[in-house]
């Protein structure tokens, strides 16, 4: 992972904008590991899916039914809850640059025909961060659908991109501070070009704040719409957020497809289930570490979790 800012200097930057184990990412360098930002994690919470072969939601699994490694150790599930039982918390994160200025319309009907269809009156809520030249919230945790939708047609496109920037505004300042912290599924839906160039933030710091924020990231490139061939810079961007928390990228051909996109992500987010363990032993030396979650007993499924989190440093 790539050197993270001080606590200090994270702070006044965000002030500013108003399953197998794989490897992890780059690590800080050595002059600056010991002020990288970190939470403390007394449990760490798991949102993941589960599908067969051909790409079938397995549902109906329990909690024994489920084995979660941490490195070599295999820990003791202390809450679970499957399929869409959690209220949701869900971030919309919309690029309102120049660069998608052409397509902006069908990309805002087709986020508030998602926000529709997925949100349950009373029990989830969302909320609308806008970035282009700055990362801004529209509208703040709402389970309004109304307010959800006027703030999306409210959007107009101009100007550069600071996605990774809205990235951390949306994981640090809103969504990490829903208490409590555990009675919650959290989500992200990001769409844009994925090609930043005005955050103060770098990828792996915005990957961080989402990882503390038990954040599941969903991607839609836009590249895709515009007749473009092949995976863009920007697209590698995507996957890299949606890869590391378990989360899908999705590649529309054209706008027509961008609903589709939705929907698979509504799918997505009903058959999810959620666990949350304590980290037996507790590392708090900063360094990453790698889970693995599978069920034993069916070794065909396919299990999309996020890969790992970065240990507390006390």
């Amino acid at each position: 992972m790539k050197p993270l800012l001080s606590v200090a200097l994270l702070a006044a930057s965000l002030g500013a904008l108003t399953a197998q184990a794989p490897s992890p990412p780059a690590k800080p360098s050595e002059d600056t590991q010991e002020t990288r930002f970190t939470s403390d994690v007394n449990r760490v919470s798991l949102q993941f899916t589960v599908t067969d072969r051909r790409g079938r939601f397995v549902t109906g699994l329990g909690k024994d039914d489920f084995l979660v490694r941490e490195g070599r150790n295999t820990q003791k599930v202390l809450l679970f809850s499957s399929e869409s039982e959690l209220p949701l918390r869900l971030a919309i994160l919309i690029d309102s640059s120049n660069s998608i200025r052409d397509r902006f319309r069908v990309i805002q009907e087709a986020a508030i025909e998602f926000i529709n269809s997925v949100m349950r009156p009373g029990r989830d809520k969302a909320i609308v961060v806008s970035f282009d030249t700055a990362a801004e919230v529209q509208v703040d945790l709402t389970d309004d659908k109304d307010k959800l939708a006027r703030s999306i047609r409210d959007l107009r496109a101009g100007g550069g991109t600071t996605m990774y920037d809205a990235i951390a505004l949306a994981s640090r300042d809103k969504l990490m501070k829903e208490l409590p912290r555990y009675g919650y599924r959290y989500a992200m839906v990001i769409l844009s070009d994925g090609d930043d160039n005005q955050s103060r933030l770098s990828r792996d710091q915005a990957l961080e704040f989402a990882q503390m924020a038990d954040v599941v990231i969903y991607t839609i490139s836009t590249n895709s719409v515009t007749g473009g061939k092949g995976e863009t810079d920007g697209d590698k961007v995507l996957k890299y957020f949606s890869t590391e928390t378990g989360g899908l990228t999705f590649y529309p051909f054209k706008v027509e497809d961008l609903s589709q996109s939705f929907e698979n992500i509504a799918n997505e987010l009903r058959h999810q289930y959620s666990i949350a363990y304590r980290p037996e032993p507790l590392k708090t030396d900063g360094s990453y570490q790698t889970i693995e979650v599978r069920v034993p007993t069916q070794g065909n499924l396919i299990i999309r979790a996020r890969r790992g989190y970065y240990a507390p440093r006390f």
